[in-house]
């Protein structure tokens, strides 16, 4: 099939926008193509900083297309035959009545000729530049109402080799008088102008010999590599960073890797602050030696080849970056002139929340639910509740001030400096982490309770405000600050029964005690709760407005476990049934419902389980159904009415089984739970081979269906079988 090739040529796009916009082209192109008779094949973009680019193989025009439509009664008139007539676009004469055998109607029968595929392209393309979703755009040069992320200068649309002519004329709107061509451009500054292209592989070939590389997985890997056979020349490494490769492939159309060199009066800088600067404010290339101490270099990527091999340009890169790192060594020299608890004060000026109070408030709160914590957790109290009132301290120093990257990284530096207990310092760094997917939880029982601690206030306060997340935006991380709880408990092994947990936080606010005049504090969750039926577990220690706020935080917390699991690959429907079952307690331990789901997992996995997850819908359709007639049918039963040997073993085997199912629950003995359940299937499938339900004595009839109702009821105590998919 001939070739398309569209390349949109602009001023330099923003590295961070480039392989978005190109997956959006992909999208629109696509749809658009399909939607007009044009599948595509093929289809592929490639991003630059100057350029989008897309080529695909199309067939030469779309089919020719006929297609019918019934419409009014052919006696019609008015509002129904004219919308008909609209719609079709056709007259009343172009229409045939059929006679349907309900009436006779009036048919459509729409005709479209096949099109040229450039008539097609310079129809589409157009509307699609037009609509075109940047998340930021600019207008340029006088009154035209088109927008781009920077000027567009070129749009270069060819198929099958020759120009597909089209503008971006629209109305009175010129669109900068912009039209289709064969024209490109090389580099910008080692191969300036224009020249035409006539196919892809001519298009990639000329601008690789004008200085620029296309692909983008091909410059990355320019980058990457470049960059690393320079720090191995020095016996250094590279600090891994793909997000950085990825953003300077992004700012670079011909990579020219260069090492540049540090000087030694800022090598007693911490290396996260060094790495900082230079990643930030340079996009330059953090070096390491082979124990992983700092090295005396850097690494940049250069977007020419210069003449002297990159001497000028490394060093003028050098003196940019021993400014940058003068500036940073002022504010490190300066904040330790005092010690990191005199930073505290200054915190009582620095709103947390409009809502929630200051950084101040939110430190004492800190301070108070991790020594709470820490016993449960194996820490000590007095060092735990010392780190997390030391934990948010630098967030009023100067270093953190110009880098906000570094908190709790550079409050660990200022720690150690005064004296504090290394633990101490350590959680300090720590208690943000983990900051994202692949970031490591902390391990030490102090960094853990001051991490929860600071992660569970953060839900808490928001949730309490009705602060929630929405379908469209989390403003307040509070998806990964759930996340971010489950993984400590789940990589530590951690069990905690996080109801108490969710409780302590919530009476650390003042808002929570009655001591400001907030009465809504926590009712929006609370109330949602107690209208779906929630009541409190009996002997709770928290009032129910307490414990129904908790419990709405719970479930915000396990479906963010099931995302994780489904993420994973995992059964998250397992969870669901656990999660759903009424017997066995430990609901709100995460570690212990997901060592029971597992057992859950592996009873289903096999033929028992399998075998009476069947019966048990059988006996909630069942169910369903005649409690629609004269329902509901509750879980209980009469021996006498029993006729049937298999209901009488059924019900036998009922009041044997949820016992010894539950008791092994309440011990923590999963896989005997599952034993004790699958002990129900032979009299189950017995009585659903034997026994006929809706019997037509209807005593019968209600006592069996009382009997499927307790069937249900007992395995709903140790597993929701209703949540199980599939």
């Amino acid at each position: 099939m001939p070739e398309l090739l569209l390349e949109l040529f602009s001023e330099e796009i923003p590295a961070r926008m480039q392989a978005r916009a190109a997956e959006e082209l992909a999208r629109l192109m696509g749809d658009a193509l399909k939607g007009a008779g044009l599948p595509a094949e093929g289809l592929r973009t490639l991003h630059g900083p100057r350029r989008l680019a897309l080529v695909a193989a199309l067939p030469a025009g779309t089919a020719a297309v006929e297609e019918e439509r019934r419409g009014p009664r052919a006696d019609a008139t008015g509002p129904a035959l004219e919308g008909f007539l609209r719609a079709t676009g056709l007259t009343r004469g172009q229409l045939e009545e059929r006679d349907t055998g309900k009436g006779v109607y009036l048919y459509a029968v729409i005709r479209r000729p096949g099109r040229a595929t450039p008539d097609v392209l310079a129809e589409v393309i157009p509307a699609l530049l037009r609509r075109f979703p940047w998340p930021k755009s600019m207008r340029w040069g006088g009154t035209s109402g088109f927008t781009w992320v920077r000027p567009l200068k070129r749009i270069l649309c060819l198929f099958g080799g020759e120009v597909v002519p089209f503008s971006l004329l629209q109305g009175e709107d010129d669109g900068h008088g912009l039209m289709s061509g064969d024209l490109t451009e090389g580099h910008r500054i080692m191969a300036p102008g224009a020249f035409p292209v006539r196919n892809f592989s001519d298009y990639a070939t000329q601008l690789a010999a004008r200085k620029v590389i296309i692909d983008p997985v091909e410059r990355a890997k320019l980058v990457r590599d470049g960059i690393a056979a320079l720090a191995a020349a020095e016996g250094v490494e590279v600090v891994p960073d793909e997000g950085l490769v990825a953003e300077v492939a992004g700012l670079v159309e011909w990579p020219v890797p260069l090492l540049g060199r540090i000087d030694d009066a800022f090598m007693d800088l911490p290396p996260e602050l060094m790495r900082t600067t230079m990643r930030v404010n340079q996009r330059y290339f953090a070096l390491r030696r082979p124990d992983g101490a700092a090295a005396p270099c850097f690494a940049l990527v250069s977007n020419i080849a210069a003449s002297d091999g990159g001497k000028a340009v490394a060093a003028g890169n050098e003196r940019v970056l021993r400014a940058r790192l003068s500036d940073a060594r002022f504010f490190w020299d300066l904040d330790r002139k005092q010690r990191l608890e005199d930073f505290l004060p200054k915190l009582e000026g620095v709103v947390f929340h409009a809502k929630l109070g200051t950084q101040g408030s939110r430190v004492s709160r800190l301070e108070r639910l991790t020594a709470w914590l820490a016993p449960k957790l194996g820490a000590e109290p007095a060092l735990a509740a010392r780190a997390a009132r030391l934990a948010k301290a630098d967030l009023a120093s100067g270093l953190v001030g110009e880098f906000p990257e570094l908190q709790g990284i550079i409050g660990r530096y200022y720690a150690l400096k005064d004296g504090e207990d290394p633990r101490v310092a350590e959680a300090i760094a720590a208690h943000y982490r983990p900051l994202g997917p692949g970031d490591t939880v902390p391990a030490e029982p102090i960094a853990v309770a001051v991490a929860l601690a600071d992660k569970l206030d953060q839900l808490v306060g928001f949730f309490a405000v009705d602060e929630r997340p929405t379908g469209s935006g989390d403003p307040y991380a509070l998806r990964r600050a759930a996340l971010g709880v489950i993984r400590i408990l789940r990589e530590n092994g951690l069990r905690l029964g996080l109801a108490d947990v969710l409780a302590e936080a919530f009476f650390g606010y003042p808002q929570a005690l009655g001591t400001t005049a907030e009465p809504e504090f926590g009712m929006a969750v609370a109330q949602e709760k107690m209208k779906a039926g929630f009541e409190p577990a009996p002997g709770s220690d928290h009032p129910p407005v307490v414990a129904a706020f908790a419990a709405g935080l719970l479930d915000f917390l396990a479906e963010r476990l099931r995302v994780q699991l489904r993420a994973e690959g995992e059964r998250h429907d397992v969870l669901a049934a656990t999660l759903g079952s009424a017997g066995g307690g430990g609901g709100d331990d995460l570690v212990r419902l997901l060592a029971r789901a597992s057992a859950l997992r592996a009873f289903l996995e096999g033929e028992d389980g399998a075998n009476l997850l069947t019966a048990y819908r059988r006996a909630a359709n069942i169910l369903r159904i005649e409690d629609r007639k004269d329902g509901p049918h509750r879980a209980e039963t009469d021996p006498a009415r029993f006729v049937a040997a298999e209901e009488q073993a059924l019900s036998a085997a009922l009041d044997d089984t949820l016992p010894r199912a539950l008791a092994a629950l309440r011990a923590e003995e999963d896989t005997a739970a599952m034993s004790a359940l699958a002990d129900l299937r032979a009299p189950v499938d017995a009585f659903f081979d034997k026994v006929v339900v809706n019997d037509a004595d209807q005593g019968l009839r209600r006592n069996r269906l009382g009997l499927l109702a307790r069937l249900r009821a007992a395995i709903d105590q140790v597993a929701d079988f209703s949540k199980i998919e599939g």
